[in-house]
């Protein structure tokens, strides 16, 4: 979202800025989804948020909308959300994207969930079977970084 479209949206009052932002979400979206629709009373958040979401997903121009629908739709089918699956599905055939490439999102989707869970299994195993394994494990989680201290079983 470009700087003088934000700064216009902060000028105006809260209520008018919700205001503006919901038609301009219908417009787009063609409806106005369900998590928008409840924050609508929460302008604080509601404003700040709709910027950024904007502003990452509707307004760079390095991406055409059918490729955000179809990445939007990727996603949340690896991260197993029906209701974003539902909405994002709905814009995408609104945007003339057809059934056949939502389908292959879908399918690289699950190409790349289930390397996912194959990665961290294969490596789990692997670090609890492997030979020079002894004492104390030493790796850090990636996610949370902190430092697994479990005992070797014997």
């Amino acid at each position: 979202m470009e700087l003088d479209k934000i700064k216009e949206i902060l000028d105006k009052e809260p209520e008018e800025a919700v205001e503006d932002i919901l038609a301009d979400v219908e417009k787009r979206y063609g409806e106005v989804p369900y998590i928008i629709n409840f924050m609508k009373d929460m302008p604080e958040l509601f404003v700040s948020r709709m910027i950024y979401e904007n502003s990452v997903m509707r307004e760079f121009k390095r991406m055409d909308p059918k490729t955000v629908e179809l990445i939007c739709i990727a996603v949340a089918s690896a991260l197993r959300c029906e209701h974003c699956m539902k909405t994002h599905v709905r814009v995408a055939k609104r945007l003339g994207v057809s059934k056949e490439e939502i389908f292959d999102s879908i399918l690289i989707a699950s190409t790349i969930s289930t390397a996912a869970v194959l990665a961290e299994g294969t490596r789990s195993v692997d670090a609890e079977f492997n030979e020079s394994n002894s004492g104390l494990s030493n790796s850090n989680c990636a996610i949370c970084n902190i430092n697994s201290e479990l005992p070797e079983e014997d």
